[in-house]
């Protein structure tokens, strides 16, 4: 017999679940990160201009000329009203329209 005992396998194991656990926290922090800072919209105020007034609420142009939805409403045609306008979609469309 010898004097020496064998190494248990439960350190290799802990080792690995705890590596498994950082990958997985990680992928999970970047991804939240990514929903608040990049999709999360960025809303303000702004007057705009009824086009159309249709079965899912009012459609709505900005003064710089970007189509909304502006939703349920009780307004005409061609009035104007202050409206939340999300910001990153306006940039957005810049992008892709130039």
């Amino acid at each position: 017999m010898s004097a020496i005992k064998p190494r248990e396998k439960k350190n290799s194991q802990v080792k690995t679940i705890v590596i498994i656990a950082g990958i997985l926290f990680l992928a999970g922090g970047s991804l939240f990160a990514y929903l608040m800072f990049y999709t999360a919209p960025e809303t303000s105020i702004e007057m705009v201009k009824i086009i159309a007034v249709t079965e899912s609420g009012c459609i709505g142009e900005t003064l710089d000329g970007y189509s909304v939805n502006v939703g349920d409403c009780d307004v005409q045609s061609g009035q104007y009203i202050d409206a939340l306008v999300d910001q990153k979609v306006k940039d957005r469309t810049a992008a892709m329209n130039p």
